[in-house]
């Protein structure tokens, strides 16, 4: 059993490559939609009806779309590494690539919870939640997605992995969405740390990071080589 823990930080970015479309690179809009009214729960209290139907679309997108090579990289690893995946995305495109270890910060599109205890989580797949769905608890049903505002359950055990990373990889994601963002602070110096992303500038990272500046698909494949050699 690989002994030395890797960990990959993954953004929009690996899920973009896919054809999974990212709501910042167009101005705050998802999809058409103003991000706070589908991503928030004051956007849920207004129009439970759009938000269901926003989430039931892209669960029927997700359906469709497959891993591509940043995925399959990141998995072929594993016959190295001890290797844990934190993940942004709320898609299941890392595990159907065969990923092992994965964490959700922000939630999973094809789970569902209730709407007074977003804990109370039940698996839906790529089914439709639809208007008057209840949860066991008899509340609402809604899209188990940590919205604006709202606690992230998993960052403190995102945290105590990333502290005791022997390489940390980031990959997809610009460092701008907190707290998820912070995560980065809590590498142990002595760690090896990389960062792929085409688009970032270099005051995000320290000089202590190497930089590929590269889309995911084609900075994890020379990541992948370099680590491996």
């Amino acid at each position: 059993m690989p002994n030395k823990k890797l960990v990959v930080l993954s953004g929009a970015g690996v899920s973009a490559e896919s054809g999974l479309k990212t709501f910042r690179d167009s101005g705050g809009l998802w999809e058409g939609h103003d991000v706070l009214d589908v991503a928030s729960i004051e956007g849920w209290n207004r129009n439970q009806e759009l938000v269901l139907d926003f989430y039931n679309q892209r669960r029927k997108q997700l359906e469709h779309v497959q891993p591509n090579s940043a995925h399959f990289d990141i998995v072929d690893l594993e016959a190295h590494f001890d290797v844990t995946v934190i993940t942004q995305n709320v898609d299941n495109l890392h595990e159907r690539a065969g990923s092992t270890k994965v964490i959700h910060l922000h939630g999973e599109l094809t789970k569902a919870c209730s709407s007074i205890d977003t804990n109370a989580i039940i698996d839906i797949g790529y089914n439709n939640i639809n208007l008057g769905d209840k949860h066991p608890d008899g509340s609402p049903l809604r899209p188990a997605v940590v919205w604006f505002g709202e606690m992230v359950p998993m960052i403190e055990l995102a945290t105590e992995i990333i502290a005791k990373a022997d390489i940390l990889i980031v990959v997809g994601t610009s460092l701008v969405v907190y707290p998820a963002a912070g995560l980065v602070h809590y590498a142990d110096k002595a760690s090896a740390k990389y960062i792929i992303d085409p688009g970032l500038s270099d005051h995000y990272v320290d000089s202590s990071w190497m930089h590929i500046k590269k889309p995911a698909t084609l900075g994890m494949k020379e990541l992948k080589t370099q680590i491996l050699n």
